[in-house]
């Protein structure tokens, strides 16, 4: 019969040194690259400030559409569109408190029920609103991009 006590394992070989000894001896890290200021991912601006005038005007009438002005502007157009979604919130959200304070007064159900409806659903569609703009608004920047980068890939391919 077996010996029904386990064998004891043996413990792992130790190192040639101790931790420290080795941190100690190890050669130093590089320093760390100082973090760029601007980190959003937009390629910088070369040249001179009137270029960038005259490169937009120049692509906004540009009659063979050849540049996009469409990426330049899209923060334009997100910050309009938020501006109008925020008026309308504004005004549906006002309007229908009042209809629903005025039918307080004729017919309370009704009245209650259209204050309910206000506090609930303008701002949802509101939200929902918030993010159709920006759903729109990237898939727009997306098309040019991809066109953009499919036009760089055509002129570096011609032979």
């Amino acid at each position: 019969m077996s010996d029904p006590t386990p064998a004891t394992p043996t413990p792992p070989p130790l190192p040639e040194q101790s931790a420290a000894a080795a941190a100690a001896s190890a050669p130093a890290a590089p320093a760390p690259a100082p973090a760029d200021p601007d980190d959003t991912g937009v390629p910088p601006v070369l040249g001179e400030a009137g270029d960038v005038g005259k490169g937009f005007f120049a692509a906004l009438f540009d009659l063979s559409f050849r540049t996009f002005i469409t990426r330049r502007l899209a923060s334009v157009f997100y910050l309009v569109g938020l501006i109008a979604i925020g008026i309308g919130f504004v005004v549906y959200f006002v309007g229908g408190i009042l209809s629903g304070i005025s039918l307080l007064w004729f017919n309370p159900g009704a009245g209650i029920s259209g204050l309910i409806a206000t506090v609930i659903v303008v701002p949802v569609l509101t939200f929902l609103a918030i993010i159709l703009l920006r759903f729109i608004i990237e898939g727009v920047v997306a098309l040019i991009a991809i066109a953009e980068n499919t036009e760089r890939t055509a002129q570096h391919t011609k032979h």
